[in-house]
């Protein structure tokens, strides 16, 4: 039977990534260097850079779950797709949100329709949709069948998303780039390093809220389950 209180992974994950993040903020904030071009605001880069990295993994963890669903039918993993895709909805939004500001300060406007921006709203739709069919389906099962389905279709954002300023024409900047069979960082080190332990911090913050939210989808389920028992008992 689920239960409200927290269990001992969610309470691990939440001691892990609360100093993570205070730390990795830190090194965002005052141990990076300005970057000598755009200063100051490029600090915005370590959170969008994180932010969109983990909604890549939530939207990847619907998509393997969804398929996991449709072979297995596992209440399970349904439930955790739900809880990915919400938590995946979250950080684009942040995505959104920084890559506006880093806009407003650098081609002076909040939105350009860039082909890296346009994908991402365009997943960010497809993922809000996702939700909006979990909730109009009637019937579990019913419910589990359409949204593994629509997950599964959902995820060909992602690559689309990634690869759109390479495949189009795009102001957005590409940070990592190939070089002779190598991956070359148009980066200092310390901003390299700043990005990653960013990454890392909000993967634990990820980690975290999808162990909490994974046991709320549960805990609705139980309780609606439990209706369903009431009312059926009160029928009949």
């Amino acid at each position: 039977m689920p239960t409200t209180r927290p269990t001992r992974l969610q309470t691990v994950l939440l001691a892990i990534a609360a100093p993570a993040v205070v730390f990795a903020l830190y090194m965002a904030l005052i141990w990076a260097p300005d970057e000598r071009t755009l200063g100051t605001v490029q600090r915005i880069f370590y959170i969008h850079v994180g932010s969109a990295w983990n909604a890549y993994l939530s939207f990847l963890i619907v998509f393997v779950c969804s398929i996991g669903y449709l072979l297995r039918r596992s209440v399970s993993l349904d439930a955790l797709a739900a809880s990915a895709a919400e938590i995946g909805i979250l950080f684009t939004t942040l995505t959104l949100a920084t890559g506006s500001f880093w806009a407003r300060a650098v081609w002076n406007v909040w939105w350009t329709w860039d082909p890296r921006l346009t994908t991402t709203l365009i997943m960010w739709f497809m993922y809000v949709a996702y939700l909006l069919v979990r909730a109009a389906a009637e019937g579990e099962e019913r419910r589990g069948r359409l949204a593994g389905v629509f997950g599964i279709v959902a995820f060909s954002t992602v690559p689309l998303v990634h690869f759109s300023a390479i495949w189009w024409r795009s102001m957005h900047p590409n940070i990592i780039q190939p070089q002779g069979g190598t991956i070359r960082m148009n980066m200092d080190p310390e901003m390299v390093v700043t990005m990653m332990v960013a990454v890392i911090a909000l993967t634990l913050v990820n980690a975290a809220l999808l162990s909490y939210r994974v046991g709320l989808e549960h805990l609705s389920r139980h309780a609606a389950a439990l209706r369903e028992r009431v009312r059926l008992e009160v029928e009949y």
